[in-house]
């Protein structure tokens, strides 16, 4: 097995980027949803009820500033389109604190999981695709690690805890924003509401694309 695809989010919601390698920390990968949408109450929003945040692509400059189709994610245009999505209002904001994700850190999926998804990845928002994956063989994961990286003090170990629960984000195509609701009734008929694992980061490090990774279960007995 090894790494197939790695992903990051800037803006939490928006379209995020493709890598071809990243640092990983407790904090999950590095600049990852470090942004986030408030409506003019000061509350997170997100694209489950906004879902034309997901048709602004954000990505990450050289410099390492956050961009929103190309331009800085500061810059008076990009905030009046996320109004025109969000209402009055809306802006954005830092935090880099583990809160801003609703769950774990990192999504895991894998390739055997998403050919039986059959659609875009895109619509699943993972962070690490983990490639040479036999079919649905991520449901047997819960509750191990996955380490990446042959050293054995320099191996990056993500601890993965139990399978996502799918909402109505995976119901927009990702280039036309179009909805269909039969995808989300497909995720619960065939897979139970779940894809991809939610993780944590239980040793840091660098990774990249087309490392090895192994799988390590914990002892039942």
């Amino acid at each position: 097995m090894y790494i197939q695809e790695l992903w990051r989010y800037p803006v939490k919601s928006m379209a995020g980027e493709r890598l071809e390698g990243a640092l990983v920390s407790e904090n999950g990968i590095e600049g990852d949803r470090v942004l986030q949408v408030q409506n003019k109450d000061g509350r997170t929003v997100t694209s489950r009820t906004f879902p034309g945040l997901l048709g602004l692509h954000a990505s990450t400059g050289v410099d390492g500033t956050i961009l929103v189709d190309g331009r800085q994610w500061d810059d008076p245009a990009v905030l009046a389109d996320v109004q025109h999505i969000v209402g009055p209002g809306a802006r954005l904001v830092r935090d880099e604190s583990v809160d801003r994700f609703d769950i774990l850190p990192l999504l895991v999926a894998t390739d055997g999981a998403i050919a039986e998804f059959g659609r875009d990845v895109r619509r699943l928002r993972p962070n690490i695709v983990v490639g040479g994956v036999a079919g649905m063989e991520e449901r047997q994961w819960q509750g191990g690690s996955l380490t990446v990286g042959n050293g054995e003090g320099s191996a990056v170990v993500i601890g993965m805890h139990d399978l996502r629960g799918r909402c109505i984000m995976t119901t927009f195509d990702p280039d036309t924003l179009g909805h269909d609701p039969g995808v989300l009734r497909d995720i619960v008929k065939r897979f139970g509401g779940k894809l991809a694992l939610n993780c944590e980061v239980l040793r840091g490090g660098s990774v990249q694309v087309g490392q090895d990774v192994a799988v390590s279960m914990r002892d039942s007995a």
